[in-house]
């Protein structure tokens, strides 16, 4: 099996270009797993992309945590509500043939890219929150940079459901889903969106993967690859949040967009 220790150096530039911009990476170790391993099953594509992502959420958490970009009230609650949609789509993904799972996989990202592009983006600010039920947040980075935002916090719950079973039936994580839904509806800042969403990415891939394991969804072979790609992004993760104070926020949401664009474009092409 030496022969797959290169799966430590993808695992490097999907945990850098995942954490940029607030992914887990799955949506681009997805895609790539498809192509290299098209006789393995969606189970078992899902369960090494959602165990790599922990790794991945986890240490990039670290590195935004003491950056102090996390919004760990919300990032508690909106991480909770993913919980029950990950076992779900933990649960479910079994049911679904390998060339459905690419075909929905394709267009969601699809779908997603194109909103990225072509939304306006309409903040509320916090005075005009505090006539409606919306919950007020202000976070002070670690070089004093201050956020002060506003979200329907019962909009966000539903929303995090969603994601949490969306993202482990396809094993991406959900960064990629979460963060536009974080920035476009909940108005959170680019920064505060793609750190929190790490934070809520790292409890909710960790109960996807522990369901995968209850479910004996890892063979030898796959928790080999999946120990590969987790020593990669390790390291990747500390690279992409350190570069992520060093882009603005708008390349961030233009390079994410261009990526959903790319591999929906991609896996929807392997599908046909």
């Amino acid at each position: 099996m030496d022969h797959q220790l290169w799966l430590i150096a993808l695992g490097l530039i999907v945990g850098a270009i995942g954490t940029l911009i607030g992914a887990g990476g799955g949506f681009i170790l997805v895609p790539v797993l498809l192509i290299l391993y098209p006789h393995q099953t969606p189970d078992s594509i899902t369960s090494i992309s959602l165990a790599v992502v922990f790794f991945n959420v986890l240490s990039g958490s670290t590195a935004y945590a003491r950056l102090r970009r996390i919004d760990y009230k919300s990032g508690y609650l909106l991480a909770f509500a993913t919980i029950p949609g990950a076992i779900a789509g933990a649960l479910t993904i079994d049911y679904i043939p390998r060339r459905t799972f690419n075909g929905v996989f394709g267009v969601l990202m699809i779908i997603a890219a194109a909103y990225l592009i072509f939304h306006r983006d309409e903040k509320i600010g916090p005075i005009a929150a505090q006539r409606k039920i919306y919950t007020i947040r202000t976070i002070i980075e670690k070089d004093g940079t201050r956020h002060t935002f506003s979200y329907n916090l019962r909009l966000g719950i539903v929303l995090s459901i969603f994601v949490g079973y969306a993202s482990s039936l396809l094993g991406i994580g959900g960064g990629i889903i979460h963060v536009p839904i974080l920035v476009r509806l909940l108005n959170f800042p680019v920064h505060i969106a793609t750190a929190t969403s790490h934070f809520i990415l790292a409890i909710m891939a960790l109960a996807g993967t522990i369901v995968h394991i209850a479910n004996g969804s890892f063979s030898q072979a796959s928790a080999y690859q999946t120990i590969l790609l987790g020593l990669g992004v390790l390291f990747g993760a500390q690279a992409g949040a350190w570069f992520s104070g060093r882009v603005h926020g708008v390349w961030i949401i233009r390079s994410l967009a261009v990526a959903l664009g790319l591999v929906g474009i991609r896996i929807l092409i392997m599908a046909l």
